[in-house]
């Protein structure tokens, strides 16, 4: 029987042309130094569509919009997540958060699969994306 999710989350999915943009979590974080889409947690009230604008901006320093959400998941420890695909306001160029983000970077469909530190979530989000299960 499947558990009740402990918490909830979003992912951010952000692409230039081909390039999606990943970062690498800060070490003192759950999962830290490992490759993702940039997102976290929801607070309490909050929308998911909220909370993806919120992680972007609190990460990244960028303003995104919302578009879809195209896919949902539970991580090993229990985190309900959303992931959605989002819009850049302007042309970016990340500030990346001294504690949650350590970089960033853009990264093609296959070499973010093939990332060796890319957190195994992402990647069975990404072959999804590949195959055509999930439209972005």
């Amino acid at each position: 029987m499947p558990t009740k999710p402990t918490s909830f989350g979003v992912v951010a999915i952000i692409r230039q042309g081909d390039l999606f943009l990943a970062i690498r979590r800060g070490e003192s974080l759950r999962a830290g130094g490992m490759v993702c889409f940039p997102g976290g947690h929801v607070e309490a009230g909050e929308h998911d569509s909220e909370a993806v604008t919120r992680e972007c901006h609190e990460e990244l320093s960028i303003d995104v919009v919302p578009r879809n959400e195209v896919w949902k998941s539970v991580t090993d420890w229990g985190t309900a997540l959303s992931w959605w695909t989002v819009e850049l306001l302007q042309p970016c160029c990340p500030v990346p958060h001294p504690i949650e983000v350590q970089e960033f970077f853009w990264l093609s469909l296959d070499d973010m699969i093939a990332h060796p530190d890319l957190l195994p979530g992402n990647q069975i989000f990404l072959k999804h994306v590949k195959f055509g299960d999930i439209q972005l």
